[in-house]
């Protein structure tokens, strides 16, 4: 007899939170409404929900003028949050649905900045730096006359130093451990750079970080 008043209990329990999370779903909600709502969400930081939103609105508002600045939004939202995969996807999203030739120089910085804010520790993310540089050389060659030119050069330096950082790093480990030939291939690569020889004030790691990440 207990067992099944248990029993009775966890299927009203089960009912009662689905009949709850259904009341707080959204639908057939005007175009301003879903964008209110994502506000909303971004206000009470639940990334989640104004993720899920999105999806609401994007389907019911297929290209609804409103989701080219909630697509902004939400990719900035992602960005402050470091979440910089889901900020790329909103601006992919971004460029399906709203990309022109007037603002594709723009839609393609902002994907750049996107990894270029990805990129916090200097002794990693190397092949992240590397792809950036190559994407930065392509941008600049493709839009030669945008006005987001000297913002993405001072990514370029910036991504630039990192690496010469890191060579010069990875060189000097291979010289203390006495690796000859590895040390004179990175020595090459540190002789072709435009810091080589310059005096630079090299990045510092938190003490709880260098512990681990320094060579």
């Amino acid at each position: 007899m207990k067992n099944n008043a248990l029993f009775c209990f966890l299927v009203l329990v089960f009912f009662l939170g689905c009949s709850v999370k259904r009341s707080e779903e959204l639908y057939n909600l005007s175009a301003p409404q879903w964008y209110a709502q994502i506000i909303k969400d971004l206000q009470d930081k639940d990334l989640e929900k104004a993720d899920n939103h999105y999806s609401g609105m994007s389907s019911e508002h297929i290209n609804d003028p409103l989701l080219e600045t909630i697509l902004l939004i939400l990719a900035q939202a992602h960005m402050d949050e470091e979440e910089y995969k889901l900020a790329e996807f909103y601006l992919d999203e971004y460029g399906k649905k709203f990309g022109n030739s007037k603002n594709i120089d723009f839609i393609h910085y902002l994907k750049i900045k996107a990894k270029f804010e990805a990129f916090a520790v200097p002794n990693r993310n190397q092949a992240l730096m590397l792809q950036s540089q190559k994407e930065i050389d392509g941008f600049l060659k493709e839009y030669p006359q945008t006005q987001y030119e000297p913002l993405v050069q001072t990514m370029l330096t910036k991504f630039n130093l990192a690496i010469f950082h890191l060579d010069s790093t990875i060189a000097d480990l291979y010289q203390r451990t006495g690796r000859v030939e590895s040390y004179k291939i990175y020595q090459d690569k540190l002789r072709q750079s435009e810091f080589f020889e310059k005096s630079i004030i090299k990045p510092e790691l938190p003490w709880y970080r260098s512990i681990f990440e320094e060579f």
